[in-house]
């Protein structure tokens, strides 16, 4: 089935709930990145990007949002990843390619799908960048202790281990993320039905999740992917990734298995479609959005 719905590929995303099985599974949104196509895919030209022009706004910006995925089970729930934190104002930094960074908006999300921040038992971070950390590490305004630092904080020893060498993690993250940290392994439960799946590449520690109920069954990929527009191009690496040709291998993997298996994929940057499934077309691959 075709998608039609452009629209979706350029706005930044909204709140989104699928049933896997007895699992509700919700993403959470926080905010977004409006970035210059070329600089966040350096190997694109301008006509690769007037060939792809469905996935830009009215002003030629790619949309990458952030947020995060509640998963709720039996009256528990368990984040991954908790986007940029209390930062509304928008932040231009076009050195680097940004023309606009915000967020914000995750605990509102989280209040609408009807839960709490002190209702989250933990928090599942699938890397330590500053999209993914932000309600772990920082206070809602005018509060002085991290929104989720009840909560347990998930992540692999390796992620864990580069945390002083990671880029935008300071002292204060740090200092805010330690007491609860616990690590966990590849193929570790870390909640009924939900299992840790290394996918190093973008980072050493990089750890997406897979949640199976039943039949169903949904991956959240972590950043294997930045925007839908790499499911067509897995070959494109972002800026500043320490192993283009890894992460590369590891698309292609999770393409491939996510394809095979009609497992539903979630993709917590990709814009307003972060759920699909992956099909294959002819050598390719296509994302086709849920809902």
């Amino acid at each position: 089935m075709a998608f039609h719905d452009n629209d979706r590929l350029r706005r930044p995303g909204g709140i989104h709930t699928v049933q896997v099985g007895e699992h509700r599974v919700s993403h959470v949104p926080d905010g977004a990145v409006k970035m210059v196509p070329q600089s966040l895919f350096p190997a694109t030209s301008q006509a690769t990007w007037e060939e792809n022009a469905q996935y830009l706004d009215a002003s030629g910006w790619l949309t990458i949002s952030a947020g995060g995925l509640l998963i709720e089970h039996g009256g528990r729930a368990m984040l991954v990843d908790c986007g940029y934190g209390p930062f509304p104002e928008p932040v231009s930094a076009m050195d680097h390619g940004m023309a606009s960074m915000y967020g914000g908006s995750f605990l509102d999300g989280l209040r609408k799908l009807g839960r709490t921040p002190e209702s989250v038992e933990a928090v599942a971070l699938t890397h330590l960048h500053v999209e993914h950390v932000g309600w772990a590490a920082h206070p809602e305004p005018g509060a002085e202790a991290p929104v989720l630092g009840h909560a347990d904080y998930l992540l692999s020893g390796a992620e864990w281990d580069g945390r002083h060498t990671t880029y935008g993690v300071t002292e204060q993250v740090i200092r805010a993320l330690e007491p609860r940290v616990k690590i966990v392994a590849d193929g570790d439960e870390v909640f009924p039905g939900v299992r840790a799946v290394a996918l190093p590449g973008h980072t050493d520690g990089q750890t997406g999740y897979t949640i199976t109920s039943g039949d169903a069954r949904l991956f959240a990929f972590a950043d294997v992917f930045h925007s839908p527009v790499q499911v067509a191009h897995p070959d494109w690496a972002i800026v500043g990734e320490p192993d283009a040709d890894a992460s590369a291998r590891v698309r292609r993997r999770v393409l491939e298995q996510l394809a095979d298996e009609g497992t539903v994929g979630f993709g917590v940057h990709f814009a307003d479609v972060p759920f699909g499934r992956v099909r294959r077309v002819e050598q390719d691959f296509a994302w086709e959005p849920l809902g």
